[in-house]
């Protein structure tokens, strides 16, 4: 008879930060991971940062000036590398087109925070292309660099730029750090992964991002975060993971009833002999976000990721040991992993 007499179950007792690095594309362009992080604590105070490149604060910030060629750029905030540049407000100068053909100057954040003007590929006739790099479209723009809008001209003479040849629209234009915008998932999906790059810790953007960097690559993302470092329960049983239960309604209908499936996730839970049930470690994390690790055979490799709220029920029996009823509750499932 199959038991989990020599189970193990532990608990995020602590966090080990790992700085801003780049995340790998899975190859979708919207599931991205990091090299090494399998688990990202949801602690408060510890929890995953990502960063896109990308605009943080201000919009429309490309305006006309009154100097030929020239344009006013309002202050802002983005991301590069994961750093957060504030940008002051300035003006800088763009590319005329060397005859009266169409033109396309991309206006950019460097990777140092600094504002520099790319200029396009001059087009055969007035005509402009939305593809990156063709005649009479947009550049490419470097790895790190930030778009914040683009100014289309199609005369070589000097002129103030007018409203109308400037664009500046959010995912064609112009590069924010939250579009599209992503969830994040901490523990990843485990052996029920629908592909492998889900399997551990990862994060999914809802749309695809675009190729608009040098080489026909895409935005760079990078992120912080804290790998839990997890401590024994020592005296833990009954542990139930947080799993999803299933309901069904009917509704009849003349010579007939038609069914309709709900869905629901349960609390995970487990109960544990304490100490003196104030000062035990697992007391002084209740209310927090912890990550659980459960192996059914301590001895065996496979073992189940739980990330939930911590709650706790305490009892101090006069002629028992102290003990708590604890609760896990969770947004997602527990995820279970063979390796």
């Amino acid at each position: 008879m199959a038991t989990s007499k020599n189970a193990k179950l532990q608990f995020e007792s602590g966090q080990t930060l790992v700085d801003y690095a780049a995340m790998s594309d899975s190859g979708d362009h919207k599931i991205h991971t990091i090299s090494g992080g399998d688990v990202w604590s949801g602690r408060s105070g510890f929890e995953a940062s990502v960063r896109p490149n990308g605009i943080v604060t201000g919009r429309n910030l490309i305006t006309t000036h009154a100097t030929d060629d020239t344009i006013n750029y309002a202050g802002f905030t983005a991301y590069s590398e994961g750093t957060l540049y504030t940008v002051v407000a300035g003006n800088d100068t763009i590319t005329r087109p060397s005859g009266d053909v169409a033109k396309i100057n991309s206006i950019t954040m460097t990777d140092a925070g600094a504002i520099a003007i790319v200029a396009g590929t001059d087009s055969d006739d007035t005509s402009f292309s939305t593809t990156r790099d063709a005649k009479g479209g947009p550049p490419y723009i470097p790895a790190d660099s930030v778009e914040l809008g683009q100014v289309r001209v199609t005369t070589q003479a000097a002129a103030a730029i007018a409203s109308s040849e400037i664009f500046q629209v959010v995912g064609t234009h112009t590069e924010r750090f939250d579009f599209p915008v992503w969830e994040e998932n901490n523990i990843g999906d485990g052996d029920s992964a629908e592909t492998a790059d889900q399997k551990n810790a990862y994060i999914e953007f809802a749309s695809e991002l675009d190729p608009i960097h040098t080489g026909d690559a895409y935005k760079q993302v990078y992120i912080s975060y804290n790998t839990p470092v997890f401590a024994d329960v020592s005296k833990a049983l009954d542990f139930v993971p947080c799993e999803k239960s299933h309901s069904v309604s009917s509704t009849q209908y003349y010579d007939g009833v038609a069914g309709a499936v709900s869905s629901s996730l349960g609390q995970g839970a487990f109960t544990a002999i304490m100490s003196d049930n104030i000062t035990d470690a697992l007391v002084t994390a209740k209310d927090e976000i912890l990550t659980f690790k459960f192996f059914s055979d301590r001895n065996k490799t496979p073992y189940i990721l739980t990330q939930g709220t911590l709650g706790l029920g305490r009892t101090f029996p006069a002629a028992d040991q102290n003990q708590v009823s604890a609760t896990i509750t969770s947004e997602s499932a527990s995820a279970e992993f063979a390796s």
